[in-house]
């Protein structure tokens, strides 16, 4: 299921740009492969797209921040960090904190664009987003995202957001062993795929340099 609905303020007008919240809701009988595919009917009518779980985890509080400097003309990508914010005790794994930053030291690495997480809460232009080519089905959807942005040269922006314990579900992620494993091998996956994709890396150097405040 994708909520992209105006819910509790989560979806609502912005200076004329039609902001549409995503907020995937899996139950047993959904794999996350059908939320990605519906993800393009539910942001047709959208100028940006902002992307949060639906466990209560993500503050719906900070959906403001994250979009006005798409809003203001200065981003194309804004993407919440765990790893900056404040977080609950109990709301996330010290491997999950560890992953975020290895991967974003692999992008770095590769497009001169770091991050220090993997966070669902984001924010893109609709354009952006559909140019992208997202190709990944499974756990790795969100680094994919951010590899491809930074290969793109989109105008990147990581911002502190807080995070807090689960409201509701169970993680498929953290919540057992053999999830953490079968998402770690998944985003490692992604990431090799991703990294050796032909691409003129070097986009994503010159637009790091003319936003300095990209991490």
């Amino acid at each position: 299921m994708i909520d992209a609905a105006p819910r509790n303020g989560a979806a609502y007008e912005a200076a004329a740009c039609r902001v549409v919240v995503v907020i995937p809701t899996l139950d047993e009988e959904q794999s996350i492969a059908d939320v990605v595919r519906s993800i393009p009917r539910a942001i047709e009518d959208a100028d940006i797209v902002v992307f949060m779980d639906g466990d209560g985890a993500d503050d719906p509080r900070s959906i403001a921040a994250l979009v006005e400097p798409i809003r203001s003309g200065g981003c194309d990508f804004v993407l919440g960090s765990r790893a900056r914010g404040k977080r609950e005790p109990g709301s996330i794994a010290w491997h999950q904190l560890a992953a975020g930053r290895l991967a974003g030291w692999g992008t770095r690495l590769l497009y001169g664009v770091g991050y220090t997480d993997m966070c669902a809460l984001r924010a893109i232009w609709r354009d952006a987003l559909l140019k992208l080519a997202m190709r990944e089905l499974t756990y790795g959807w969100n680094l994919e995202m951010q590899m491809r942005a930074a290969r793109a040269g989109l105008r990147i922006l990581e911002i502190p957001v807080d995070y807090r314990r689960r409201r509701g579900g169970n993680s498929k992620v953290a919540g057992s062993l053999t999830g953490t494993m079968r998402a770690g091998a998944r985003i490692i996956a992604t990431f090799a795929r991703v990294a050796s994709e032909p691409s003129l890396w070097r986009r994503g150097r010159d637009r790091q340099r003319e936003l300095p405040n990209a991490r």
